[in-house]
């Protein structure tokens, strides 16, 4: 099965379900969410960077700094953090081929098309799941 190359999207889900199971108050480090996630701190700082930035969470320094939620889990849908991360990057991972063939300005347009509705249908099921739910499905934190 191919696996895809961009992990943020997952990273991120797993951060702020990580988060939304910690007592109020309770801010989480970079290495504690590194261990849980099983990725380098430096890449949970890079992922934790737009979630900041929209208002997801919160972050604070010093020795007993963190992260935590900005807002209750069940306002953060997968698609909020789907469109962060993703942006207008192509979801089909599309590549440019010569300008000069005509097979590959053709084929270059249909799959920008596919790939525009294709992106569509994702933010469209992600919009139907929440943090919370994520949470509520037997996912803790105690667990790691």
């Amino acid at each position: 099965m191919a696996r895809s190359k961009n992990t943020q999207f997952a990273v991120a889900v797993h951060v702020l379900t990580y988060l939304a199971g910690q007592p109020e108050g309770r801010p989480v480090s970079s290495d504690e969410l590194s261990g849980s996630t099983n990725v380098n701190a430096v890449y949970v700082r890079r992922v934790l960077g737009p979630l900041r930035e929209a208002g997801l969470v919160r972050s604070r320094a010093g020795a007993h700094g963190g992260s935590e939620l900005a807002i209750p889990a069940k306002d953060i849908t997968l698609a909020q953090v789907w469109r962060l991360l993703q942006g207008t990057d192509p979801v089909l991972g599309l590549h440019g081929p010569n300008p000069d063939c005509p097979v590959g300005r053709s084929l270059q347009r249909s799959l920008t098309s596919v790939d525009g509705a294709v992106a569509e249908a994702v933010v469209a099921e992600l919009e139907k799941f929440t943090v919370r739910d994520l949470l509520l499905e037997g996912v803790s934190a105690a667990d790691c």
